[in-house]
Order: C-alpha cells, then sequence, then structure tokens
C-alpha cells in the first residue's frame, strides 16, 4: 500500500491530482506487468492537507500506523512537508517527493535519511534562474520571495551561487505573503532599484495577481519575469487570463512531455488515456508532477522487489540502491544512493512559457 498526503481541496490547485494520476498511472502498469514480490499488487491511499500544516502532521501521523503502508507521497508545497520532517523521522515513515523543492527537506540531518526527492531542488532552481537572466543579457535583478521557508531557501540559494559570480547583480529582495491582493507595489519598488528582470518564487494565485498587475503598466515598464515552478501547480493561467500574453514570462521546468521521444511516451499515455482521458502531452496537467510520481513509483516497485517485503527500512535501504531504470523522464543509471537521495542535477533544467491555449512548452 502506497499513500499520498497532497494538497487536495485547495482552490484552484492542481498538483496533487497530477501526482495522484502519475502515481495510479504507474501502479497500472506495475500490476499488469505481474504487481511486485510475485505478484502482490499496489494500492494508494490518499490524505488531504490543503497547504495547512498542521493537517499534513497529523495526516503522517496517521498513515505511519497503517499496517503494510510502504512509504507516502508528498505534494507541492515545501512548508508542509518541512513541517512533517520530524513526524517522519520519529516514525520511520519513507517519504518520497516528486514536486517539493525547498532543499532543507532532503538535507534533513536524519540517520538514515527516509526522504528521497525525484524534483527540482531550490539550490539547483535559482542558479539556473540566475544564469538564465544572465544569458539574456538581463544583468540586474530583483527578487521577489514568498514569506515562507520556500521563499528563504531560493534567498539562500541565490546569495550561495552570487558570492561566486559577478553577475547578474542583485538590486533587492522584497518579501510578500501568501493570499497578498496585490504585489506590484514590491515590483515596482525592484523596478525603482533598478531591476531589469523579476526573478519570482510563487504559487499560481500570487504569481497570477502580479502577471495582472504588471499588464496594466505601460508596455516599457514591464519587466521580464523568470519564475520558479509552484505557478504550474494550480490554474495560474485561467487566474491570470489574457494578460498572461502581455507579460515577458517563463517558468522552469525539469522535463517537458514535449521533448520526451515518442516511443517512451507513448506506453505512459496509453495508460493515462485509458484511466483518465489523458492521451496527448497537451492533455497532461501539472506535467512534473504528473511524470516525475510516474517515475518514482516505479523506482519505489523496483526497490520493493529488490528488499524482497514491504518493510520500511528494508525499501529505504534497498531504494539507494536501485538501478540502472529506464524511465518516462530519463535514463538513471542509479537514482538513489548512500549520501545521494536527489535523483535530478543541473542537467535536467529548462525553461517554458505558456502558449495562448494555456499549454506549457520548453524554449530554448
Amino acid at each position: 500500500m502506497l499513500a499520498l498526503d497532497g494538497e487536495f481541496g485547495l482552490t484552484n490547485s492542481t498538483s496533487a491530482e497530477s501526482i495522484q494520476r502519475g502515481i495510479l498511472t504507474a501502479i497500472d502498469d506495475i500490476n499488469r506487468g505481474g504487481g511486485v514480490l510475485g505478484g502482490r499488487p499496489l494500492t494508494l491511499i490518499t490524505r488531504e492537507h490543503r497547504s495547512i500544516s498542521a493537517r499534513g502532521i497529523k495526516n503522517i501521523r496517521e498513515l505511519a500506523t497503517i499496517p503494510g503502508l510502504v512509504a507516502v507521497f508528498g505534494g507541492r508545497f515545501s512548508p508542509v512537508v518541512i513541517e512533517e520532517l520530524p513526524v517522519l523521522e520519529q516514525t520511520r515513515t519513507l517519504f518520497l517527493a516528486p514536486w517539493s523543492s525547498a532543499d532543507d527537506i532532503v538535507d534533513n540531518g536524519m540517520e538514515p535519511n527516509y526522504i528521497f526527492r525525484l524534483s527540482l531542488r531550490d539550490s539547483l532552481a535559482m542558479p539556473f534562474l540566475l544564469k538564465r537572466a544572465t544569458d539574456r543579457g538581463l544583468t540586474h535583478v530583483g527578487l521577489l520571495l514568498t514569506n515562507t521557508a520556500w521563499g528563504r531557501s531560493n534567498l539562500e540559494a541565490a546569495n550561495s551561487y552570487l558570492a561566486g559570480h559577478k553577475t547578474p547583480d542583485l538590486v533587492g529582495t522584497a518579501w510578500y505573503n501568501w493570499r497578498d491582493r496585490s504585489l506590484i507595489d514590491k515590483y515596482q519598488a525592484l523596478a525603482d532599484a533598478g531591476a531589469q528582470a523579476i526573478l519570482l518564487v510563487a504559487n499560481d494565485d500570487e504569481a497570477a495577481v502580479l502577471v495582472r498587475e504588471v499588464a496594466a503598466l505601460p508596455p516599457q515598464r514591464r519587466l521580464p519575469i523568470l519564475s520558479h515552478w509552484g505557478v504550474t501547480g494550480g490554474d495560474f493561467v485561467g487566474q491570470a487570463g489574457p494578460a498572461l500574453q502581455e507579460v515577458d514570462f517563463s517558468v522552469i521546468q525539469t522535463v517537458s512531455p514535449f521533448r520526451i521521444p515518442k516511443d517512451r511516451l507513448a506506453p505512459v499515455l496509453e495508460t493515462a488515456g485509458r484511466l483518465f482521458g489523458i492521451h496527448r502531452p497537451e492533455d497532461i496537467v501539472s506535467p512534473v508532477g504528473f511524470l516525475h510520481a510516474y517515475d518514482l513509483t516505479r523506482i519505489l516497485a523496483l526497490a520493493i522487489d529488490r528488499a524482497g517485503t514491504t518493510d520500511r527500512a528494508a525499501v529505504r535501504d534497498a531504494l539507494e540502491q536501485v538501478g540502472p531504470y529506464h524511465g518516462v523522464t530519463r535514463d538513471y543509471d542509479r537514482p538513489f544512493a548512500p549520501g545521494r537521495h536527489e535523483a535530478l542535477g543541473p542537467d535536467d533544467l529548462l525553461m517554458a512559457r505558456f502558449r495562448a491555449d494555456g499549454v506549457l512548452v520548453p524554449v530554448d
């Protein structure tokens, strides 16, 4: 049995459902291939936390007591996962992160470490965004960050990168709070300080507010926005509306279904089409959640077979030994190893933009 503790029930959010669909697509493929441990099927149960840490903590405490539960998958929100870490350590619950990116989720001081991530990491994301700005000739940037553990993780990553690089020049950092109804004053303060671009760390709600406000400015005052990927976990396109096409807005990703070879993606789409009506790359909502969760589930199944048991400690140890794995996102020699619980690296990053029809597509 597997579990997903995600932000189900959060208005406009699509990330938990995307992760769930990725897990269920992988489970269907695994079970049709004979399951695990010589014929045992995998199943999935879900819990919702609505991005509220107290709910997440309660969920982990309850899930940890379920006999036969092998692992818990997390959702999009790093602050929730970070608050869950003490309970995960106390209960020695195996936790797989297919989305949340704060460094401290994996760099948690646990011994042994029960957290594994196939996802973006802030100390990879922020340097990539800063370098992308420089490559575009945007040598003076401002950071617009959410006042959470996720935002602070990105500030630390930015400062670490900038300490060893002369460009870009960081002209200032502005903070906003979750559910703020306007961000334009903070944007304007960074612009007045000389920013040629804004590096944004936001989820869909606040990012949509900013895009609408920037689009209302005269064209010469609309700075390029290079965004972290929280915006792709909800109805950002619908909330931003036509304003999105009036702003130079790009977002970091780790994978795009449009760059996966057709012969590799087709079997996944065949199953996802039968289960969820996902027949084309364009149909995959919040693609990183779906694709990461699919590969993580397949890797977990290999670890269960390698361990020869569903015992969490044994599966944890086996996860460090699995490989090679021919995944949908890419091939992995060894997704994880002792002392390395991150499956992705700097070569896995790309930028994407939203087309006029709302589909997220990669850009060179």
